[in-house]
């Protein structure tokens, strides 16, 4: 089964899609990158050893949500790729607002249990709302650990809890279990938070991060953490669209313990959720934990590199 062409296939029956035809080929267009996130509610619905055509109504109302929440988040992060730049801002808050309800009506526009359907709309509410908020405390551009853990909490965790949530729903899962499954896909959605800092900041050339001031957490350690090339790092960060400030300052990320520190996190959220894996009852568990291990890899491939051992 392709999860992409149905979900595109799923949801483009509905009437605004029909009558909106620009909303169908925005689906389409984000149908072609195929997003590993859309088949988040597919692999945890397998988890429970349902077959992955019971969650397609999950897949497209998460699909749905994240490309309302990238409409949205292009705009206040000033992405040079967003949407918005094609077809102007107020279209783009339009479709974004048109998405989120195509969202619920992929929830409830299905075949199954009353009970599934209201508690679906209930997980999808709150991540929409949550995340707003998520959104609204990120364009303060966090300043501290503490306040960059509250985005993280609040922005990146409740998408991946959500997706994980939806599948089990949709497996038929207990309250219980699917509440585990939930958790689960919040330590994934910060592990991958987290992996996407490590990698934006040590990407060359200088990733937006850096360009446009922000404070991924390698970026938000060497600056605000004590150690002998802080305020080297200071001076460097003022002029990373140069490649040799750039490098140096990466290698300052490496030195202070900024990249220890990422992968240190990233390996307690990975023990947390093998915690979390070993003591919930799924079928096949090998679903979801393959997807928690891709995360983690590279770290493994690093320390293997290093000959150490986790």
């Amino acid at each position: 089964m392709d999860i992409y062409q149905s979900t595109v296939d799923y949801l483009i029956t509905f009437p605004v899609f029909d009558s909106w035809h620009e909303m169908g080929n925005i689906l389409r267009r984000a149908a072609c990158t195929r997003p590993r996130d859309w088949e988040l509610p597919v692999i945890a619905c397998q988890a429970l050893g349902e077959p992955p055509e019971k969650a397609i109504p999950a897949s497209a109302a998460l699909a749905c949500a994240q490309i309302s929440i990238i409409l949205v988040d292009d705009m206040l992060d000033d992405d040079p790729r967003g949407e918005y730049h094609r077809i102007g801002s107020g279209r783009a808050a339009n479709f974004a607002v048109a998405f989120q309800a195509a969202g619920v009506e992929a929830l409830l526009g299905n075949r199954a249990s009353t009970k599934v359907r209201h508690e679906a709309v209930k997980s999808l509410s709150q991540l929409m709302s949550i995340t707003a908020f998520g959104q609204e405390l990120d364009i303060q551009n966090p300043s501290d650990e503490k306040s960059y853990w509250q985005v993280v909490e609040n922005k990146s965790a409740p998408f991946y809890g959500c997706a994980f949530h939806l599948g089990a729903l949709f497996g038929e899962a207990t309250d219980d279990v699917a509440n585990e499954i939930r958790k689960l896909g919040e330590l994934y959605g910060e592990m991958i938070q987290i992996h996407d800092d490590l990698n934006d900041t040590m990407a060359m050339p200088a990733n937006p991060d850096w360009l446009q001031g922000r404070k991924p957490l390698p970026i938000l350690f060497a600056q605000t953490v004590e150690h002998p090339d802080r305020e080297r790092f200071m001076e460097l960060y003022q002029k990373v669209s140069a490649e040799d400030a750039l490098r140096e300052a990466q290698e300052i990320l490496i030195r202070c313990g900024a990249v220890s520190y990422c992968v240190d996190q990233l390996l307690r959220r990975h023990r947390a959720a093998q915690n979390i894996l070993d003591k919930t009852p799924l079928p096949n568990k090998g679903a979801v934990d393959s997807v928690i291990e891709a995360v983690i890899a590279p770290v493994h491939r690093l320390f293997d590199t290093l000959g150490l051992s986790l």
